[in-house]
């Protein structure tokens, strides 16, 4: 089932058994539209190599499933992420803080997180200190100029990212989500916002994608001392 070219071939998928060579952490697997049985055998050759597993998008009642053959699979309710730490990972010296802006951006936020944590980053977390409430998070400010790379994670209208922007030297991933009222038109309000904010600093990811800042963040937290 190995192969030379750097995939394994399990005949309804091509596992890119290089990613980790190549990029420094084992293929995701996004979870949606897969078939149950083809995300047991894809996750049970995850494990069989030694490679850390990330099932992303996994919902309840699949992990259910999933964990009656794969006893050792962990799971976030909250990120909705199946999970399997291979070997134990050094945290980085780098801080990354996860930041949200209302508590119905937190499960996008926790995506984020736990795949900071999977990939061996030191996290801080700073839910619930959006825009219509700055106090909340100007009491936080130290966590925010101690910190190497900023996750900001904010629906309705996002202006949240641009703020924390403007307070921090390091770079600042904004994440749009879905949350929001009718002319949010489910994140793009936010998406548009965040691209066009003011202050410099930021780069976006797509809605509700917690996964990819996360990966993202932790490229720039491995990158060296500062």
């Amino acid at each position: 089932m190995s192969s030379k070219k750097g995939f394994c071939d399990l005949g309804f998928a091509k596992l890119d058994v290089d990613r980790r060579r190549r990029k420094g952490f084992a293929e995701a697997i996004y979870s949606p539209g897969k078939n149950r049985e083809h995300l047991k055998k894809i996750a049970q050759k995850v494990i069989s190599l030694k490679e850390d597993l990330l099932l992303t998008k996994l919902d309840k009642d699949t992990f259910s499933f999933l964990k009656k053959s794969i006893p050792v699979l962990k799971y976030n309710h909250l990120a909705k992420i199946g999970y399997f730490s291979a070997k134990p990972r050094k945290s980085r010296k780098g801080m990354v803080l996860v930041v949200s802006a209302g508590t119905s951006d937190i499960a996008i936020a926790e995506e984020a997180s736990q795949t900071l944590e999977i990939m061996g980053n030191r996290i801080e977390k700073l839910y619930d200190v959006g825009v219509a409430g700055v106090h909340r998070l100007m009491d936080n400010i130290n966590k925010i100029k101690k910190a190497r790379v900023i996750v900001v994670v904010a629906g309705m209208e996002g202006a949240l990212a641009s703020l924390v922007s403007g307070l921090a030297k390091s770079p600042v991933i904004a994440v749009p989500t879905s949350c929001g009222y009718g002319a949010s038109f489910s994140g793009i309000a936010a998406l548009l916002s965040m691209l066009n904010g003011c202050s410099p600093g930021v780069t976006v990811v797509n809605i509700d994608n917690g996964f990819g800042a996360g990966y993202f963040a932790s490229l720039i937290n491995n990158m060296g001392a500062r």
